[in-house]
């Protein structure tokens, strides 16, 4: 019979990086009302947003030290602490990507887009990117249940989860090569241009990062499924 491993010790790592993918889920939704926000000449609350990413990206660092400092150092984990590590680092820099999407606005303090359709494509390139960042929370913790269970029927759904960060990136790059092509057709002021482009590459740099964290998860359970039936 196989004993979940988890029950072995109090916490297990995907707890603390169940707690990191909290904050990154926060952050999407402070970073979303940002972008709105400064793309809205009449929104002044832009700063007050961009404080909230950096409060919540600075509670995540804590969480990383604590992930990075507190694993089990006689305890075989069911993952290789690597890959764990390397998951942790992709998650985190969808938070770093975001707070350089806020960095950057903040850098030109005349706000507002004034052609519609490059505002709106602005618009739909941050929804495509938000939701990667909210699917990471429920990544990690069906994650979490499959490495304590080991059903198939569990692992089925975080590929099913990855799978879809995978197409929403692909959406994400679709959506970015589409703001950046109507910018160079639209505007004419060089600095606007660049402002723009720059941004989005930024923006869509978040959902690479998200694809990335999912594709180190896929490996993780890959590697757990290996182990359990016959390296296969």
């Amino acid at each position: 019979m196989r004993i979940p491993f988890f029950s072995a010790f109090v916490m297990s790592p995907f707890e603390g990086l169940l707690e990191h993918a909290e904050k990154v889920k926060e952050c999407g939704w402070a970073f979303q009302q940002a972008i709105e926000c400064h793309a809205t000449e009449k929104c002044k609350a832009f700063d007050e947003y961009r404080q909230e990413v950096i409060k919540l990206e600075s509670e995540a660092d804590v969480i990383k030290r604590r992930i990075r400092g507190h694993l089990p150092a006689r305890v075989k984990l069911p993952v290789d602490p690597f890959q764990l590590f390397m998951y942790l680092r992709e998650q985190d820099a969808v938070l770093d990507s975001v707070e350089e999407a806020l960095d950057w606005l903040s850098y030109r303090r005349s706000s507002g887009i004034q052609q519609k359709e490059l505002k709106e494509g602005l618009f739909r390139l941050v929804d495509a990117v938000v939701e990667p960042i909210e699917e990471l929370s429920r990544m990690v913790a069906e994650a979490k249940a499959y490495f304590e269970t080991y059903s198939e029927k569990q692992r089925k759904v975080v590929k099913d989860i990855i799978h879809n960060l995978r197409k929403r990136e692909h959406e994400a790059d679709i959506l970015e090569d589409e703001l950046k092509y109507n910018t160079f057709s639209m505007e004419k002021d060089p600095v606007t241009i660049l402002h723009i482009v720059k941004l989005a590459e930024i923006i869509g740099s978040v959902a690479d990062h998200a694809e990335n964290a999912g594709d180190m998860m896929r490996a993780m359970i890959a590697r757990k499924k290996r182990s359990f039936f016959g390296r296969s």
